[in-house]
């Protein structure tokens, strides 16, 4: 909870000055009905997606818990379908399959599995998809820049946050005594704060430039690389099916490029008139 009291409050104290120094044009003036219907949730999307995430490498080794959270692209394309009725084509639907697949065979083979882990990372996932599905469209229904709109969620979030970091950590926080001491500690949370609040900046400028399923087959992609690093790193346990998993669901994110891709120079040759 205090980790992500701390990547919260870094994305809304660190984007003041840095978007005043680049001149980043301030977010519109959106009436309260719009803060209750759309802004409101959209902000305790985004906390309780930080809160599942911490839970999830909390419980699980990084590696599976990353895995776990490659059916970003899933959840983004099942809730676009539901939500918006947008459909995929059978190439992309496959690709998608072939993710869920991987992610499948990782869990099945992990070591160290963990059902809370599992959940709170799949509960990330969806909530994440589900965040850049309402943000896309609050960017192009306000025209609100992307990163000012990014500073306003974060705010918005530690709304509901504060008041329970404050009864459930904050006192045990203050008493606490770490092995390494305070210095290593506090500057161990503020480099993640600053991390934090770097990643969000790359994600929402990703995130304004493309759609929502493109953007979670990218995510899905630096996942990869998160999993390969944690396991370089940290040296996690990882037996020859459970590798597999993960590469399988790599696998699956280059399918869906490549569907995308198809897609794209189909459309490019299709005439403009049907004559």
């Amino acid at each position: 909870m205090s980790v992500t009291m701390v990547q919260l409050t870094s994305t809304v104290l660190y984007s003041m000055p840095a978007f005043a120094a680049c001149g980043i044009r301030r977010a519109p003036s959106f009436p309260r009905s719009y803060y209750l219907r759309v802004l409101g949730p959209l902000a305790l999307a985004k906390f309780l997606t930080t809160m599942f995430s911490q839970i999830s490498i909390w419980k699980v080794p990084i590696s599976y818990a990353h895995t776990v959270k490659a059916t970003t692209p899933l959840w983004t394309a099942a809730l676009a379908w539901l939500l918006f009725g947008e459909r995929q084509t059978p190439g992309v639907q496959g690709s998608l399959l072939l993710i869920a697949a991987g992610v499948a065979v990782a869990s099945a083979t992990e070591l160290h599995f963990d059902a809370q882990g599992m959940g709170a990372a799949l509960a990330a996932a969806a909530l994440l998809s589900l965040q850049h599905l309402y943000s896309k469209r609050v960017m192009r229904d306000s025209g609100a820049h992307h990163l000012r709109l990014l500073q306003l969620l974060s705010a918005l979030a530690l709304v509901p946050l504060t008041p329970i970091w404050m009864v459930a950590e904050a006192s045990a926080l203050y008493s606490a005594r770490p092995a390494a001491g305070w210095t290593h500690a506090g500057t161990l949370l503020a480099a993640d704060g600053a991390l934090a609040w770097l990643q969000a900046v790359a994600a929402f400028s990703v995130l304004s430039r493309v759609s929502p399923l493109a953007y979670a087959v990218a995510s899905a992609a630096k996942r990869a690389a998160v999993v390969a690093a944690s396991l370089l790193l940290l040296r996690n346990p990882a037996p020859p099916l459970n590798l597999a998993g993960m590469a399988l669901a790599g696998l699956g994110v280059l399918a869906y490029n490549r569907a995308k891709l198809r897609r794209r120079e189909e459309d490019a040759h299709r005439p403009l008139l049907p004559v």
